[in-house]
């Protein structure tokens, strides 16, 4: 099962043949170890890494570590479910250190984000304090290595 998932998480798109020959397993083993992966949530979705710079649209994405106050009736999870539903939020983990949890947000501008920071987090009753910080450039992103070498654009001198 192991070498399935690891196949797949790097080529969502592979065959199951082809995956059946890397693994000496039959195809239709293959497909069928794929699919009762799905039913049971291993396999929550198949992810296309896209260069949105390339693609020519500008998105911010921030990185927002909360402090968060518990009490007695609720854990991290209520709060952690409740951040998730925001569509801005693209991702939500429990982290050790000085806060309790990092949101990977995006946003159209740096205006969007602190906006959003600013009303619809700092706002909720259990958030104590946020930390933003603003990701200037991704270098990879899901294993894909998000750059090329630059080639300098000046020539050679000669003497």
């Amino acid at each position: 099962m192991k070498e399935i998932l690891e196949i797949i998480e790097n080529n969502p798109r592979i065959e199951p043949e082809k995956i059946a020959t890397m693994t000496g397993i039959t195809e239709a083993e293959v497909a069928s170890r794929i699919k009762d992966m799905e039913e049971k949530g291993i396999i929550r979705r198949y992810k296309t890494v896209i260069d949105w710079d390339r693609a020519g649209e500008e998105y911010v994405y921030a990185i927002i570590e909360i402090k968060v106050t518990l009490n007695a009736r609720t854990g991290y999870d209520s709060i952690a479910e409740r951040l998730a539903k925001f569509p801005e939020v693209r991702s939500v983990r429990l982290i050790s250190g000085d806060h309790d949890l990092s949101l990977t947000v995006r946003g159209k501008s740096m205006r969007d984000v602190a906006f959003f920071v600013a009303e619809k987090i700092a706002t909720l009753e259990q958030v104590q304090g946020t930390v933003t910080h603003f990701v200037l450039r991704t270098y990879k992103e899901d294993g894909e290595i998000m750059f090329e070498k630059e080639h300098p654009e000046r020539l050679a001198v000669s003497p």
